[in-house]
């Protein structure tokens, strides 16, 4: 019996029941970290653990995702680890990302970590071709990139060729027109040499500024279907809520900005957005998966809340870390000068 019992569970099973530890891969955009957690440890626990690690203070953008029945899910903070739905195996992977954007990255990205980690995601995002870019500004952001990876150009050390290996433009953009990869080098390098003096912070800052008023720029999208069974799409960022038709990612037919919204509701399935002005008509949703439901959830709690926070004076701690920030920037602008 207990042999038949033992190979229903498996060894993986067996051995977290046995153990009182389990392993964490954690993948960032920048490196991979791994853990050896509790097996009482809770979501919070692990969240606080990467970003110590990390060296992240501005912990309220990030969260641990996974995909469980190719569906997105976040790592609740307040549950245990593995009393969640996430894989059942060892080590258990989980994704640390940004989960919430900026209204605007410069004034609001205060350290360097954060800035570089959302410039990695962001960059993943447009050359993957999850957020359109057109032609032009594909070019200008490739520039940046490589400002932020190469430093100043230098034509005696950044010859022709030197960009081959990089992946730099989504294949959509290369695919457009009849150009040869040294001919996109060069336009990236007519660029990218006007960017001298910039540091990496610096470069990185100015591609998320760009980046930023990229129309799918921070859009969750989700299917959904309004009472009338229309197929439609959608949208939840930082500036509030957008519906869109299926094929149409770049235009919303309608928006609900967060200070426009009185009332969010979910009940059985079904989302209700009631506008602030009573004579507006009340917009109603619903997704046919309980997960993404819930999800939806999240997000929009999370992108109202961090609305109307930026709306607020900033906390004593984020006035610490801005003050820190600037007497940093000013000693790194000491010093190059100084050179």
């Amino acid at each position: 019996m207990a042999r038949v019992l033992a190979s229903k569970m498996g060894f993986t099973s067996l051995r977290r029941t046995q153990a009182r530890t389990f392993r964490v891969r954690i993948v960032t955009a920048d490196a991979d970290l791994e853990f050896g957690c509790e097996v009482k440890c809770k979501g919070r626990d692990l969240f606080d653990l990467v970003c110590r690690t990390l060296g992240l203070r501005e912990t309220w953008f990030f969260g641990l995702q996974y995909t469980i029945k190719d569906t997105m899910a976040w790592l609740k903070m307040d549950k245990r680890v593995l009393d969640q739905d996430v894989p059942k195996e060892e080590p258990l992977v989980l994704n640390f990302l940004a989960k919430f954007y900026p209204e605007n990255a410069e004034e609001e990205l205060v350290q360097d970590i954060t800035q570089h980690l959302f410039f990695l995601q962001v960059k993943k995002k447009i050359l993957e071709e999850e957020v359109y870019c057109p032609p032009e500004a594909s070019v200008l952001l490739a520039s940046y990139a490589v400002q932020a990876k190469y430093g100043d150009y230098h034509p005696n050390v950044h010859k022709p060729g030197f960009l081959a290996q990089e992946e730099l433009l989504p294949k959509r953009v290369i695919n457009l027109y009849q150009m040869t990869a040294e001919m996109w080098e060069e336009r990236i390098t007519v660029c990218y040499a006007e960017h001298r003096g910039r540091t990496r912070d610096e470069a990185e800052i100015e591609y998320l500024k760009i980046a930023q008023d990229l129309e799918m720029y921070g859009v969750n999208y989700f299917f959904i279907r309004n009472k009338k069974g229309t197929d439609l799409l959608l949208g939840v960022d930082a500036l509030g809520l957008h519906i869109y038709d299926p094929d149409n990612k770049l235009t919303p037919k309608i928006s609900f900005p967060w200070n426009e919204i009185r009332n969010i509701s979910y009940s059985d399935r079904e989302f209700a957005i009631k506008p602030l002005d009573k004579k507006a008509d009340v917009f109603k949703f619903n997704s046919s998966k309980l997960r993404v439901n819930k999800l939806i959830l999240q997000l929009c709690i999370g992108n109202h809340d961090l609305f109307m926070r930026r709306r607020k004076v900033d906390s004593l701690e984020v006035q610490q870390m801005k003050a820190q920030a600037r007497e940093e920037k000013a000693r790194g602008e000491r010093g190059r000068e100084g050179a």
